[in-house]
């Protein structure tokens, strides 16, 4: 077995026992959560005329394993239905299950994440390195402080002004929804051009809120790897600077790339806030309303599927630097 396929095997059964103690975790807390909801919804159920038996079938259909018995019974019916990607019915969406809930939120969540945070990562890298190579010149400055600025602005602070200036102040963009309902949903202009002006302030607030911490943390790689052998050996031998400046983004990009995998699994649970803000109905705005609704069924979903992104994040993390760094294979082969 390869050194890649070992650490991704490892990788994997960890990240399954991850997701299962999570999961043991928030059916714990669910189920101790003060009134017991799932009681009072069974006796709530026993009072609108339902039989005891239809009431406990009720219940278990809703939260996903049965009322009644132990807690270990009760445990042991809700992973039976994990298993089987049986979460319950949601109590927002009467008669919508978890998992179609859970992918109708996320996929609104995933676009402006992910192209938020490239382009923040794309742009951040680029001005990270100018900001090291020109630290000296007034250039850098400006760089290092933009960075430094945006980065300790929390996201919801930066959701409120960008909302604030573009929403009522300069009203060019819309303050919440996916798209207008004007337009046909499909592939046409209309639809599509409403959905990227809907998702315009979201993308922006990641994007601005990444931009900090991209910029400084390469311009702390850069430097580190401008004082490199290599690249004083590169001088010396008189290459165009061009090359060099490959050479130094090469190398100080590489640890950039594992904390870009984490940023992603992370922003799904940091969503909540700009989504909450901007009223846009991804994965976080869902979460909160599942909270405000006492939808236990969907929290737990919800819950578990920000685990799964995290835990996947760091798996991906951890392989990419292993494909893309070779002295990380070399030296793992050559300890065994």
């Amino acid at each position: 077995m390869t050194v890649i396929a070992r650490r991704l095997a490892g990788h994997l059964a960890r990240g399954l026992v991850m997701v299962l103690v999570v999961t043991s975790i928030s059916f714990v807390i669910i189920r101790n959560i003060p009134g017991d909801p799932i009681a009072a919804r069974y006796e709530k159920l026993i009072e609108q005329g339902m039989s005891p038996e239809q009431a406990e079938r009720a219940t278990a259909v809703l939260y996903g394993f049965m009322p009644k018995g132990n807690l270990w019974q009760q445990y042991l019916d809700y992973m039976s239905g994990l298993f089987r990607l049986d979460l319950g019915e949601s109590l927002m969406t009467p008669g919508a299950q978890v998992t179609d809930v859970l992918f109708e939120a996320t996929k609104w969540t995933v676009l402006p994440v992910l192209v938020g945070t490239l382009l923040s990562f794309l742009i951040g890298i680029m001005m990270g390195v100018y900001a090291a190579i020109k630290r000296s010149g007034r250039l850098g400055d400006i760089l290092a402080v933009s960075g430094s600025l945006l980065h300790g602005i929390p996201q919801y602070v930066l959701a409120l002004l960008l909302g604030a200036l573009f929403t009522t102040l300069i009203p060019i963009l819309p303050s919440g929804g996916t798209a207008d309902i004007m337009f046909e949903p499909g592939f046409n202009l209309g639809y599509i051009g409403s959905l990227i002006e809907h998702a315009a302030l979201p993308v922006l607030t990641y994007a601005l809120a990444s931009y900090g911490g991209w910029i400084l943390a390469m311009k702390s790689s850069v430097v580190t790897v401008l004082g490199d052998d290599f690249i004083l050996a590169a001088e010396l031998r008189g290459m165009k600077r061009s090359i060099v400046f490959r050479y130094i983004a090469r190398n100080a990009i590489l640890p950039l790339f594992t904390i870009l995998a984490l940023s992603l699994g992370l922003l799904f649970g940091g969503a909540i806030f700009i989504e909450r803000i901007f009223n846009y109905p991804g994965l976080g705005l869902m979460l909160i309303d599942s909270i405000t609704n006492r939808d236990f069924a969907l929290m737990g979903g919800a819950f578990l599927l920000i685990t799964i992104a995290i835990i996947v994040a760091n798996i991906v993390a951890d392989m990419l630097y292993t494909v893309i760094d070779p002295r990380v294979r070399s030296g793992e082969e050559a300890g065994r």
